[in-house]
């Protein structure tokens, strides 16, 4: 066992060591496999950013609640009579005088340009009150202040004015016939209430011609991830027809809309490592006939098919390690913490950050590995196979 060890330990690191002499063949498959391993991180990174900006919008201590069937905030519609009755439900956390702590809260969608292509996009806008805003976790106003109850006065989330033009602080906007004035900027920690404009709910049913609805409401529960209550009342009141879900369950629920684009990104990345394979194997069966010379020698001295065989895989995987390596280098260097933004579940566009992880490197390094060992163990099998004769005529 010691010699044949031994064995394949030298020829490994012969073949590793000649990779220079096959310099072009071994770069063509270095890239395909980094082409790959990019392409695949490049998608995950996306979906794992979106995903992350969706869950850390919803709190387990927050409820939100939606006409029954909608899809998004934006398909719901609660008039006051129904909020009156839901905000008298068990469950719901209350003040020091004893009134429930609930933020009845209106959706509309406004006119925005992306700053990246010029193209208009849908916005949402909020209508809040002072309650609204401190059921969020970790809200901050980051610059100016907070708008005033009854004036058309905004503030813009970090991520609007990331990547949308005309909201800086101090600016006049225009939404149909009103004209608005940012006077705040604010930051959520990066979720999905940043890519908001948030403004007084009165003033925006005003200018917007919504009477007294709303299109949810928001509620602190007494107990975390408790809705029971809520829920049996919701249940047992026929003039109530509604979905009472935590916020972090409602913003999960968003998220699975990208499970879609992750398939995407699997199915293109696996076409794509037909490609990369194809290369693999074609640099590998080059290397074994160039090599040939030298296997037929190897095997006339006494060393094992086993050597050749394992020699020749070794040399593929290395190629498709150091391709992964580099495609998850260059996926990190010009796709990790880049902003963009894209339609969400209200037809209005969320901010959001590419974002790499470790679990992410861990899937590009098995694909890699993949595309390396099936690449390899074809050209193995024939090196290992290769009678000694053959060799020495391909050889010459």
């Amino acid at each position: 066992m010691t010699k044949i060890l031994s064995q394949i330990w030298v020829v490994i690191v012969m073949n590793i060591t000649s990779i220079g002499q096959r310099i072009w063949m071994s770069l063509a498959a270095i890239f395909a496999v980094a082409v790959v391993v990019a392409v695949l991180l490049s998608f995950l990174a996306m979906t794992e950013g979106f995903s992350k900006t969706l869950e850390g919008s919803g709190s387990n201590t927050v409820a939100i609640v939606t006409r029954s069937g909608s899809q998004s905030e934006l398909n719901s519609v609660l008039s006051r009579e129904t909020i009156n009755i839901v905000t008298t439900a068990p469950g719901i956390a209350k003040d020091a005088n004893g009134d429930p702590i609930y933020s009845p809260e209106l959706y509309v969608i406004v006119d925005g340009i992306k700053k990246t292509s010029g193209t208009e996009v849908n916005l949402p806008m909020r209508g809040i009150s002072s309650v609204g805003f401190e059921l969020r976790d970790q809200v901050s106003i980051t610059s100016g202040r907070m708008f005033e109850t009854g004036k058309n006065e905004i503030i813009v989330g970090e991520g609007v004015l990331r990547e949308f033009a005309g909201f800086e602080l101090g600016t006049t906007v225009r939404f149909g016939k009103t004209e608005w004035e940012v006077v705040g900027t604010f930051s959520t920690g990066g979720n999905a209430f940043e890519s908001e404009l948030w403004a007084d709910a009165p003033t925006l049913q005003s200018q917007f011609q919504r009477g007294s609805s709303f299109q949810t409401i928001r509620v602190l529960l007494e107990t975390p991830d408790d809705v029971s209550g809520m829920a049996e009342m919701v249940e047992n009141d026929p003039r109530l027809f509604l979905d009472v879900v935590t916020e972090a369950d409602y913003f999960a629920q968003q998220g699975e809309a990208l499970n879609g684009i992750v398939i995407f990104g699997w199915v293109i990345s696996i076409f794509m490592s037909v490609g990369a394979l194809a290369g693999a194997l074609n640099t590998m069966y080059t290397s074994v006939a160039n090599r040939a010379g030298e296997i037929a020698t190897l095997r006339a001295i006494g060393f094992s098919n086993t050597s050749a065989f394992f020699g020749t895989l070794a040399e593929s995987i290395v190629l498709s390690v150091i391709g992964g390596f580099v495609g998850a280098m260059a996926s990190y260097l010009f796709m990790d913490g880049l902003s963009a933004s894209t339609l969400g579940a209200s037809f209005t566009q969320v901010v959001f950050k590419f974002e790499l992880t470790t679990d992410l490197f861990i899937n590009g390094a098995f694909l890699a590995l993949g595309i390396g060992l099936i690449g390899g163990i074809f050209p193995a099998a024939r090196a290992a196979r290769l009678p000694v004769i053959v060799a020495f005529r391909g050889a010459n």
